[in-house]
This record gives structure tokens, C-alpha cells and sequence, in this order.
């Protein structure tokens, strides 16, 4: 072996006894001071006993402590071994605690009756808030809006697919036109909404309602009944995000070779036939991973529908988060809102679970 390959050569510590003795009390006292300091204030929130805490600082502390111990630890009980996994471990360690153990607090708010009016404060109340969830109309009805939400992703692929045809054509001014069409991706859906839901469709002097009212129709509102609400707001989120879906077919329309087109060309294969047998297929991955991107966009919509309608009329153009949104502010339940919030996200993993399931066995060739 030559002296060049000894630098990529791991080799195992002399580690002494008292070294993986002292990486081991490390590690378990840490950890035992974090699940005493943790039981304690668990205990104060029962109700069982107070110990004085005022929030759950001490437990943020204790984590920390035990974070440093655990990685300091790895490096006395395994050497070189440890060194290594500190290339991950610190990274773990903050994943668990900015995204699981808010997940664990907040199922333990899901499961307790907690209005912010209420003098009593926060008290364990078991399934109530599922049971009450179980008969409420009005999330069912924001669950049924949803679907009509998400199902209307599938025309505004249709025109982002339309757009990015046109703008990757050779046509003039081609450029000033891919810019002018990403503008509405540039605005937030609360400057639109504001802008749009607001203003240009306010029935007494928004320009729409007074071009309505020259063309015929002689109480233009557009938001009074629930079908035309929610037709607008499905239009005011499309003309918000179709760049964003035009934008990714654009650059995967740029990224087939033209040598493929100019053969399907001599092989007859041209307008109509060559888009449905060569573009359409070749365009599949950058479409399914666009059309899921924006499934998850369209899950969190909230904001246009919050300012221009706040879910009305009766409930029509509620989203489910714009719902829970309700909760919280209006009623300031927040122990039924984060129940809610906790069954609609496992509502989207399942269906992002099953959605990626369908779309890789649909790419997955076939031979």
C-alpha cells in the first residue's frame, strides 16, 4: 500500500476504558436529566404537581444539553467512528427538534379543550374534539371544496401546457412575452386577492362590475352565489400559479433534443399526431412532478379565499386550512383547530403517498 492511499485508510482508535466509560455517563446522564426535566414539566401541565416552571424553556434546555452530551459522546465511545457521524447526527438532531417533537406537542394540544377565552385554560378532554370534528358540516364541506380545488389543476395544466407550447415557438417578441407571463407568479395571492378579489371586482365601482353592468348584466356580483365564488376563486389562484406549471414545461420543452422532433417529422409524424405520440409522451416526468407541486400548493390555499370572501357565502369557497385558520382567529379554539390541522395533514400524506405511488408505477416502463 502506498503512502497515498494511507490517507483514505479509517483505522481503529486505541480507545481506553475510561474514555468509552466517560463518553458512556455522558451520554445516559444527559438523557436522564432530560427525561426528569421533561416528566416534571409534564406533570405541572396535568395539573399532578407544580414544580415551579414557568414555561418549557428548562425542557429546551435540557435538550440542548443532552444534543452536545450525544455528540460529544459518540466521539469518546467510538473515536474515528464518532467523528464521522457527526457529519449527520447534529443535522438529525435539529430536524427531531424543529418538525417531531412540535408534531408530539401539538398532538397533545389536538387532544385537549383549549379556548384562549376561556379562564379555565388548557384541559385534557380525550376524542371530544375528533368526535366534534366528526360531526361538523362545515369541514366536510371545506373537504368536499377541496376536491373541486385540486380537480382544477387539471385545466390550468391544460393552458400552462398551451402557454409553454406557444412561448417555445417561434414567435416574435418571444421574450418580452415569457417575462409578461410570469408576472402574476411574481405578485403574493394576498396582493391579488387584494388587487383583484377586492378592487376590480368590487360590485359597486370595480372596473369588472362596471364592464359587466355595460354588457348586460345588471347586478354583477361575483361572489354572491356559491358556485360563481368559487369559480373565482379557482380563476384568481390559476392566473396566480399557471406561470409557475408554463415555466417548468417551458424548460422541459427546451430540453428535448430537436433531432427528435425533425425525426418524428420525417417519419410523418407532424402537428397534432407529433405532440400526442413524441412532445406529450417525452414531457410525462416534467408534467406529473409540476402537477404534484402544485397539488401541494393548492392544499395550503388559504389566503385569497381569507381576504376575498372568508369562506363564504355559507362555507362555499372554504378551504380547509382557510377553516382552521377561522378557528384559531375567530373563535380562538385552539385545541379543535390543531386537531383539525393534525387530521388534514395526514389526509395529504396519504394522498401524496398514494398520488407518488400511481405516478411512479404509471413512468415505470413496461416491458
Amino acid at each position: 500500500m502506498s503512502a497515498g492511499d494511507l490517507l483514505h485508510t479509517v483505522t481503529n482508535d486505541n480507545l481506553s476504558a475510561q474514555r468509552v466509560a466517560l463518553g458512556r455517563w455522558l451520554v445516559r446522564g444527559s438523557a436522564a436529566i432530560l427525561v426528569l426535566v421533561a416528566a416534571a414539566q409534564g406533570a405541572q401541565v396535568a395539573g399532578l404537581r407544580d414544580f415551579g416552571f414557568a414555561n418549557w424553556r428548562p425542557t429546551l434546555y435540557a435538550y440542548a444539553l443532552w444534543s452536545v452530551c450525544l455528540c460529544w459522546g459518540q466521539v469518546l465511545m467510538r473515536g474515528e467512528q464518532g467523528k464521522r457521524v457527526l457529519f449527520v447526527l447534529p443535522a438529525v438532531l435539529f430536524v427531531l427538534s424543529m418538525a417531531v417533537l412540535p408534531l408530539i406537542f401539538g398532538l397533545g394540544i389536538a387532544f385537549s379543550d383549549w379556548n384562549l377565552a376561556s379562564p379555565t385554560g388548557r384541559k385534557f378532554n380525550g376524542l371530544a374534539n375528533l368526535a366534534q370534528m366528526w360531526a361538523d358540516p362545515f369541514y366536510w364541506n371545506a373537504l368536499k371544496n377541496m376536491v373541486w380545488y385540486v380537480l382544477a389543476i387539471l385545466p390550468e395544466y391544460a393552458i400552462a401546457f398551451a402557454l409553454a407550447l406557444l412561448l417555445n415557438a417561434e414567435i416574435r417578441a418571444r421574450k418580452f412575452f415569457r417575462v409578461a407571463f410570469l408576472l402574476p407568479l411574481m405578485l403574493s395571492p394576498v396582493a391579488v386577492s387584494w388587487m383583484v378579489g377586492k378592487s376590480m371586482m368590487e360590485i359597486r365601482f370595480g372596473p369588472l362590475a362596471r364592464l359587466a353592468r355595460w354588457a348586460g348584466w345588471d347586478s354583477p356580483s361575483f361572489f354572491g352565489s356559491p358556485e360563481m365564488a368559487r369559480f373565482m376563486i379557482m380563476a384568481m389562484d390559476a392566473w396566480t400559479f399557471i406561470p409557475f406549471m408554463m415555466i417548468m414545461i417551458l424548460a422541459g420543452l427546451q430540453a428535448i433534443p430537436r433531432e427528435v422532433q425533425e425525426a418524428a417529422r420525417v417519419d410523418g409524424a407532424s402537428g397534432w399526431r407529433g405532440f400526442w405520440e413524441v412532445t406529450f409522451p417525452l414531457m410525462l416526468p416534467v408534467s406529473l412532478t409540476a402537477i404534484l407541486i402544485r397539488i401541494i400548493f393548492k392544499l395550503k390555499l388559504a389566503d385569497i379565499i381569507i381576504n376575498v370572501t372568508a369562506g363564504g357565502p355559507g362555507g362555499a369557497t372554504d378551504s380547509v386550512t382557510s377553516f382552521i385558520f377561522r378557528e384559531y382567529r375567530d373563535r380562538s379554539n385552539v385545541g379543535y383547530g390543531t386537531l383539525l390541522a393534525m387530521v388534514y395533514l395526514v389526509l395529504i400524506v396519504i394522498a401524496m403517498t398514494i398520488l407518488m405511488k400511481l405516478a411512479d408505477r404509471w413512468m415505470r416502463p413496461k416491458y
